[in-house]
């Protein structure tokens, strides 16, 4: 079985990871170790998580109750639970299926004299070419912040240089995990100086809660090796279980309703120490792989078969989604032939205010309800890479395929916009 579940890490990693627990270690100056990580490291923010990072920004900013803060419609929901705790609205900018970047037409609808903020997010791996949404930004005076959680590539992008703060994830599912981290780009020195100053207050996290977490994780990279999710998924299916809940439940980063709390603290030297190692060691000839097999499953696939954010040209590929009619059978079909694609997604939809009903996100809903993650690795060998594409032929009309799709493409499927309402 190919599992969806995948953790961007080697055992050497986790040797490395677990001897950081047990050694002393000099934490002021790793930390700097991992700012110089970077072009700009007097830019670098480096702190437990992105929510960490985001929950520290708003608190920061101090805007006006009531200021509202324009959303790519798709997030993970403590991202709006966030902003929500610092008595700010947030409002949900629907995406195109194309790019699954912020809709220009409907970002201008969306802006009030409330508004104070844009958070874009670069979906699935991609990132998106930032310039006509920092153009309407700086027509109305708007915070700009990128949220590249899941867009990394190596340390030579630290965003787009007109933002004002960009987000990178290292978290458990992340590329190149440290099991916990996360680094900002804040390119306002006075907002940088406020956040880091508000994070010095922090508690420091315990080594124990650092080894608790990364202990976890580490045992599901074990569940996750091939031959032991075979016996898992086996053994679930046979008692019943529903092994996709219990697989999204126990992955969960942050889980319990006491969900901020975690959030502040200063993160420990071992996973400061983690963090640099991961950043230090990275080749980017493993983002080169992973996109080059998204590259040859999409050639091999339906012809027309929409694939949410495809239409990128810079694209890692973190996670591959298709478009489809019927994503429970799509998802048990792949099963049979040994592929755990999901539909289950720490994404939401946000909701939009109460007073402003028109600006639900029906596009991003439609594309969330049918959107099954297949999963694809560089690892994958190229006859698997073929059987995937084959059993997704064999799918193909319970698949959303665009019409218009005539011929096959010169490289990689350009994915047309397609109204999904018309079925």
């Amino acid at each position: 079985m190919w599992m969806r579940m995948r953790f961007d890490i080697g055992w050497p990693e986790v040797l490395f990871g677990v001897r950081g627990m047990l050694a002393r270690l000099d934490r002021e100056a790793i930390e700097q170790r991992v700012c110089e990580c970077w072009p700009r490291p007097e830019q670098m923010f480096p702190c437990l998580s992105v929510r960490t990072g985001f929950d520290l920004l708003w608190a920061s900013l101090e805007l006006p109750a009531g200021s509202e803060v324009l959303m790519s419609a798709l997030t993970i929901p403590d991202m709006v639970r966030i902003v929500e705790h610092h008595a700010l609205v947030p409002v949900p900018v629907d995406l195109n299926t194309a790019d699954m970047g912020p809709d220009a037409d409907r970002l201008r609808r969306a802006i009030t004299p409330a508004t104070r903020a844009i958070v874009v997010a670069h979906l699935f791996g991609t990132r998106l070419p930032l310039e006509p949404i920092l153009k309407i930004a700086r027509q109305h005076g708007l915070l700009v912040i990128e949220d590249c959680a899941q867009a990394f590539v190596g340390c030579d992008y630290d965003g787009h240089p007109d933002a004002d703060v960009t987000m990178f994830s290292f978290g458990p599912i992340k590329t190149i995990t440290a099991f916990g981290g996360a680094v900002f780009c804040v390119r306002r020195p006075d907002l940088l100086a406020t956040m880091q100053s508000r994070h010095r207050l922090y508690p420091l996290q315990s080594r124990w809660t650092y080894l608790t977490r990364f202990m976890k994780y580490s045992f599901l990279k074990g569940l996750s090796c091939r031959p032991v999710c075979d016996v898992i998924v086996g053994v679930c299916r046979g008692a019943g279980l529903d092994y996709d809940r219990w697989i999204n439940r126990v992955a969960r980063a942050f889980p319990g309703p006491r969900w901020l709390e975690p959030l502040r603290f200063q993160p420990s030297a071992p996973l400061w120490a983690m963090l640099e190692q991961r950043l230090r060691t990275f080749d980017p000839a493993w983002i080169a792989a992973r996109a080059a097999r998204a590259r040859r499953l999409a050639r091999l696939i339906p012809r027309g078969a929409i694939c949410p954010a495809g239409d990128v040209p810079d694209h890692s590929h973190w996670v591959f989604p298709v478009l489809t009619q019927d994503p429970a059978a799509v998802i048990a079909e792949l099963a049979k032939a040994g592929f755990d694609a999901t539909q289950g997604s720490s994404l939401r939809v946000i909701d939009p205010p109460e007073d402003r009903p028109q600006l639900d996100p029906q596009t991003t809903r439609e594309v969330l309800a049918g959107m099954v993650f297949l999963p694809l690795y560089p690892e994958m060998p190229r006859h698997d890479i073929q059987r995937l594409a084959d059993v997704l032929h064999r799918l193909e009309d319970h698949l959303a395929i665009d019409p218009n799709v005539a011929e096959p493409p010169a490289r990689f499927p350009r994915v047309m916009m397609v109204d999904l309402r018309s079925g």
